[in-house]
């Protein structure tokens, strides 16, 4: 009996085993979909990255991608290595802070220049801050901190950041409204605005609020609540942001100097602890109104204009990662208007935190988790 009761138990355990490691066989499996216009393969390349925010590709075929704890990692001849960057700035990684956006400066091939956006302890609590740094190698020299979010805060919510240049190397970034509301809709405060700054840190001079007394003068767009998605459109130059909801109200926009987006005083979206709606309703003169908006929520981060020849059909579509569901939701927009939208991936691959066109004119994915992992959608002929 106890012979038998011993080659179950040892039977169970293998089949146990067995179970697990074609799970984690699976998660690495390439899937294929069929979506409204096009059939397609999702070809994991990398796992192994802690909690993944950001990825951005070298000229020399490398990949950078920021993890939230602290740590800028290669991806080289299709392997993680195991060193990450060195000289990355301190990182406050708390909450839903830490390492955040990479981006490059439109002339890194001659200047090496790159940018980091990431969350900074100080002794009033934590902001969001700007590093621009020069990459010799495997590390950042010449580092300096270009801007820093005023007035530092405590706690760890709503910190934005995506980064974008424009082509004159100018510097967009999204900033989020630290959990406290009102500072959105303060011109004399960083959160909840997006800013524009060149190189230095310096406002432009024809920034929107740069003569207003009491406004910070950074400040290009204002009234938004947790901005985390920033995409140029090769087709028309606008640019366009997204921001988180509170429970629901999730928008897209276009960004236009000067504009309030009207968080808190107008949203879609209502309150966590109850079915209240958040504000004063969903509309007011001088706010603008989103050209899209998300109830329930899909909490976006991420997102990339498609402007390759590998899927024609996408031609033009904007793809927007969703965290909370774990799609990835394609938009077909027609000027200034989403005509249409479609979700995609069904879950399969969990939190969907980066959107990126790549050089090879595919569709490049991070995912959201502790071991986190980078994606790759390719057309099934």
């Amino acid at each position: 009996m106890y012979l038998w009761l011993t080659k179950r138990l040892k039977y169970r355990l293998l089949l146990g085993l067995l179970v697990v490691a074609l799970t984690s066989v699976n998660v690495l499996a390439t899937s294929s979909y069929e979506s409204e216009k096009v059939r397609f393969r999702v070809v994991p390349l990398v796992s192994g990255l802690v909690h993944p925010w950001s990825l951005v590709f070298l000229p020399d075929g490398d990949l950078l991608i920021t993890e939230r704890p602290g740590r800028l990692r290669v991806v080289r001849h299709g392997r993680l290595l195991e060193e990450p960057i060195a000289g990355v700035p301190v990182v406050a990684s708390t909450g839903q802070g830490g390492l955040l956006d990479v981006v490059l400066h439109p002339n890194f091939a001659t200047n090496r220049l790159l940018c980091l956006a990431y969350s900074r302890r100080d002794s009033d609590g934590s902001g969001t801050a700007i590093n621009c740094s020069e990459l010799v190698g495997d590390r950042l020299v010449n580092s300096r901190v270009i801007f820093a979010a005023e007035p530092s805060l405590r706690g760890g919510k709503h910190f934005g950041c995506r980064l974008v240049f424009d082509v004159n190397g100018n510097l967009y970034a999204t900033l989020g409204d630290r959990g406290i509301r009102a500072l959105a809709q303060a011109l004399s405060s960083h959160p909840g605005s997006v800013i524009r700054i060149d190189l230095s840190g310096d406002a432009l001079a024809d920034n929107p609020f740069v003569h207003q007394e009491d406004a910070q003068p950074e400040i290009f767009t204002y009234g938004n609540r947790n901005p985390q998605g920033l995409a140029w459109q090769p087709q028309t130059g606008a640019l366009w942001m997204h921001e988180h909801g509170p429970r629901g109200g999730d928008e897209l926009n276009q960004v236009i100097a000067g504009t309030n987006y009207g968080w808190p005083v107008i949203s879609y979206g209502k309150e966590y602890w109850s079915r209240k709606a958040v504000g004063e309703g969903t509309h007011k003169i001088g706010m603008a109104q989103p050209v899209h908006y998300w109830v329930p929520s899909i909490a976006p981060s991420g997102m990339a204009f498609y402007s390759g020849s590998r899927f024609p059909q996408w031609q033009g579509n904007l793809f927007i990662g969703s965290l909370k569901f774990g799609e990835l939701v394609r938009l077909e927009i027609n000027a200034s208007q989403v005509i249409h939208e479609e979700r995609l991936l069904n879950g399969d691959f969990g939190r969907i935190r980066d959107v990126r066109l790549g050089p090879d004119e595919l569709i490049y994915l991070l995912t959201d988790a502790p071991n986190g992992q980078l994606l790759r959608l390719e057309p099934i002929e």
